[in-house]
C-alpha cells in the first residue's frame, strides 16, 4: 500500500509517516497541492492522502476531480476547531484525524483503505476450485481474463492472483473501463502530454506506466470502445505505450488481467469486440460462478459483512439466527455478493437485541427493503408517503425524506446517516438547519421505529 503524506504537519509527519512505516506501508511525503498534483500525475501513485488542513483541501480535492485522479483523502490537523474539521468533509475529505497522530487511529485508517474488500471468504466447493485455479496460473506473467455476473467478486479474484503473483511487492493498478467517458479513457491508459487536448494542463502518466513492474487490470474490458481495442492490443503485443500528443513510444512491463460480466465470444460475433484482442487476452479465463450456484457461501459472507458493518458503525456484533440465515439461504441474489453485502448492512443498522434476526434481513425486491431504502418514496410515482411530489422544491422534498428516514430509525443519527448514504456530518448539519427553522426533530428514542 502506498501513502502521501501532505504538507508540514507541524512536526508530526515523522510521527505518522513511522506509523504507516511500521505496518509495511510506503510513504511518500510533498509539502504542497501543487506537489501533491505532480506526484499523482507522475504515476508514483497512491492509495491514500493524509493531507494537512492548514493547506488549501479544497483546491486539491477540485483539482483531482477535474483530472480524475481518485485518490481517497484524509484531512489532519492540530486543529481544536471543530468547523475546521467540517470544513474539510464539506470539501470531499473521507475522514478527519486529529494530530498528533494516535497509532490505533492511523492504523484503523490505513486498515479500512487496505481491505476495501480486498479479502476471499469462500466455503462452496466451485469457489475452492475456482481459487485453486487462480493460484496455480498466479506465478506467471500470462494474462488472465476473470469472467461471471455483476457482483461475483470478479475485481476480488484479480487482486488475489496479483498477491500470489511474482509481482505482489509491485503495485496494483485498476482502471474500470466502465466508469470512464470514451473520451478520456486513451489517456486514462496510456497518458498524455501537457496541451494534447482541452484539459491537459500538464503531463500525466497513464495507468500502464504507473502499473510497470506490476498488475495492470482493466475491469470490464468489454465496455471499451472498438477503436481503443486496437490500441489496446498493440500496447499488449508490443509492451509498448504512447501517451496521448507524443509520438514517442515508452517500454512497459506489466501483468495484464481483465475482467468482463459480458460474452465475450458472443461480443466478438456482434462485432463489438475485437476477435485478434480477445485471444490474446484469453490465455486463461476464469470463470466465476454466481452467488446462487454456491450456496455455501452465503453463511461465511453473511458472518464476515455482520461483522464488518458492525465494526464500521462502531456498534455490538451480532449473531446470525438460523431464521435469518434461512431466509439468506433461499434468496435467488440476483446482485450476487454484492447483494448479500448490502443485504447485511442494513441488517446490522435494523437489528435489535444481541441477534439478527430474519426480521432484519430486508431482501431487495421485497416491499420493506425498497421502502427503507427509498425512504417512503414510490418510484414511478409522483408521492411519498402519501405527500404530493409535484409543485414542490427539491429541498423540501429531501427535508421530508431525511426526516421520515430518521424517525423510522428511531431517532438514531448514525443508522438514518447509512440509509440515506449520506454522512454523519452531512445528517447533523441539515438537521440545524431545520432546527433553527423552527422544525421539530426526532430525537433519540423517538419515531415510528421500523415497525418490523
Amino acid at each position: 500500500m502506498r501513502i502521501l503524506l501532505v504538507g508540514p504537519l507541524d512536526g508530526h509527519i515523522a510521527a505518522a509517516g513511522k506509523i504507516a512505516l511500521d505496518r509495511g506501508v510506503k510513504v511518500s511525503h510533498v509539502d504542497s497541492v501543487d506537489a501533491a498534483l505532480t506526484h499523482m500525475r507522475s504515476g508514483k501513485g497512491a492509495e491514500l492522502i493524509l493531507f494537512d488542513v492548514k493547506l488549501d483541501i479544497a483546491l486539491l480535492l477540485t483539482s483531482m476531480r477535474t483530472e480524475r485522479l481518485n485518490v481517497p483523502v484524509v484531512a489532519c490537523g492540530v486543529e481544536s476547531d471543530s468547523r475546521v474539521a467540517v470544513k474539510a468533509i464539506k470539501a470531499g475529505a473521507k475522514e478527519f484525524l486529529p494530530l498528533p497522530p494516535d497509532n490505533e487511529l492511523i492504523a484503523a485508517v490505513i486498515e479500512a483503505v487496505a481491505e476495501e474488500s480486498h479479502q476471499v471468504i469462500f466455503r462452496d466447493p466451485k469457489m475452492v476450485q475456482i481459487l485453486e485455479l487462480a493460484e496455480r496460473i498466479a506465478p506467471s506473467d500470462a494474462s488472465v481474463l476473470i469472467t461471471g455476473e455483476s457482483g461475483t467478486g470478479k475485481e476480488v479474484i484479480a487482486r488475489h492472483v496479483h498477491r500470489k503473483s511474482r509481482r505482489s511487492d509491485k503495485v496494483f493498478v485498476s482502471v474500470n473501463c466502465a466508469a470512464i467517458p470514451e473520451n478520456l479513457l486513451e489517456s486514462e491508459l496510456f497518458g498524455h502530454e501537457k496541451g494534447a487536448f482541452t484539459g491537459a494542463v500538464a503531463r500525466r502518466i497513464g495507468k500502464f506506466e504507473e502499473a510497470n513492474g506490476g498488475t495492470l487490470l482493466l475491469d470490464e474490458i468489454s465496455e471499451m470502445h472498438p477503436q481503443l481495442q486496437a490500441k489496446l492490443l498493440r500496447a499488449i503485443q508490443e509492451r509498448e505505450i504512447d501517451r496521448v500528443g507524443s509520438t514517442q513510444p515508452i517500454k512497459v512491463d506489466i501483468r495484464l488481467l481483465a475482467t468482463s460480466n459480458r460474452d465475450l465470444e458472443e461480443e466478438v460475433r456482434k462485432g463489438t469486440f475485437r476477435e485478434d484482442l480477445y485471444f490474446r487476452l484469453n490465455v486463461v479465463t476464469v470463470q466465476l460462478p454466481s452467488l446462487r450456484d454456491r450456496p455455501e457461501d452465503v453463511e461465511p459472507l453473511a458472518i464476515f459483512f455482520a461483522k464488518k458493518y458492525a465494526k464500521a458503525n462502531d456498534m455490538p456484533e451480532r449473531r446470525l439466527l438460523p431464521q435469518a440465515l434461512q431466509k439468506l439461504k433461499s434468496h435467488h441474489w440476483r446482485g450476487n455478493v454484492r447483494e448479500l453485502e448490502n443485504t447485511m448492512h442494513r441488517a446490522v443498522l435494523l437489528a435489535q437485541g444481541d441477534a439478527i434476526d430474519g426480521d432484519a434481513i430486508m431482501l431487495s425486491g421485497s416491499k420493506a427493503a425498497t421502502d427503507l431504502q427509498s425512504g417512503g418514496l414510490s418510484h414511478g410515482s409522483d408521492v411519498i408517503g402519501g405527500t404530493v411530489l409535484v409543485g414542490r422544491t427539491v429541498a423540501s422534498v429531501e427535508r421530508d425524506l431525511i426526516l421520515n428516514t430518521l424517525s423510522h430509525c428511531l431517532g438514531n443519527r448514525t443508522h438514518a446517516a447509512n440509509i440515506l448514504g449520506i454522512s454523519i456530518r452531512t445528517l447533523r448539519n441539515k438537521l440545524k438547519l431545520y432546527g433553527e427553522e423552527g422544525i421539530p426533530i426526532p430525537a433519540p428514542g423517538e419515531g415510528e421505529g421500523t415497525g418490523l
